[in-house]
């Protein structure tokens, strides 16, 4: 499952810090039954480690994402590579870490979390985004954009076949067997430090059949 967001203001200016990102996906789509995140890596090893120190196992997705911070008149702009692992469940929910590595103009690994909510109609990922200070005194950064998937793409995955580790790569979402009239119904919804809020609806277009018989 792939997810882009891109902030933009009217005035063309910084936008208010990103606090809060919803993404709403049917919830007839296999996340919780992929065979993504056999494993689970806390917070604080983390935090600690990178996602290298992480099991291979509970790496579940991938992304980037871009920053931007006011500095004076200028705006500096920052991107930053984001790693997804599977946590400990939190209130059976099966949650995720969020790592988001950044260098220049500011250096700064930031782990922030997510719970996914799955639901027979609607299934939701919330993830809550920390406020990040960019300079001393300065104010906090903004995201203007995220692009994230969860999925097997570049992940390898190992397991013990006769006593000998054996790499794979793990199997992507399971999609339901009919795609719904009119395409696959998505939405994010967002919150923002002033406390405003703002929603994006879209639809993914049904799969064209690839031959005879299919669906």
């Amino acid at each position: 499952m792939e997810f882009a967001i891109q902030i933009a203001t009217p005035a063309r200016g910084v936008p208010s810090p990103l606090t809060a990102l919803d993404v709403h996906y049917p919830g007839n789509l296999g996340i919780a039954t992929s065979g993504l995140g056999l494993a689970t890596c806390s917070r604080s090893r983390l935090e600690n480690l990178g996602p290298q120190g992480c099991p291979a196992d509970s790496r579940m997705g991938q992304g980037t994402a871009l920053a931007e911070i006011p500095v004076g008149p200028e705006i500096v702009r920052e991107s930053a590579k984001v790693a997804i692992v599977r946590a400990p469940e939190r209130d059976g929910q099966l949650a995720l870490l969020f790592y988001a590595s950044g260098v220049d103009p500011v250096s700064a690994q930031i782990v922030f979390p997510g719970l996914l909510f799955p639901a027979s109609n609607r299934g939701r990922l919330h993830i809550t985004v920390p406020l990040v200070p960019s300079l001393p005194g300065g104010p906090n950064v903004a995201i203007v954009s995220l692009h994230a998937t969860l999925g097997p793409r570049g992940l390898t995955y190992y397991e013990r076949v006769h006593g000998k580790l054996t790499s794979y790569h793990p199997n992507g979402i399971l999609l339901p067997a009919h795609c719904p009239h009119g395409g696959f119904p998505f939405a994010a919804s967002l919150t923002f430090q002033n406390g405003s809020h703002a929603r994006a609806p879209t639809t993914v277009p049904c799969p064209a059949p690839t031959g005879r018989g299919s669906r």
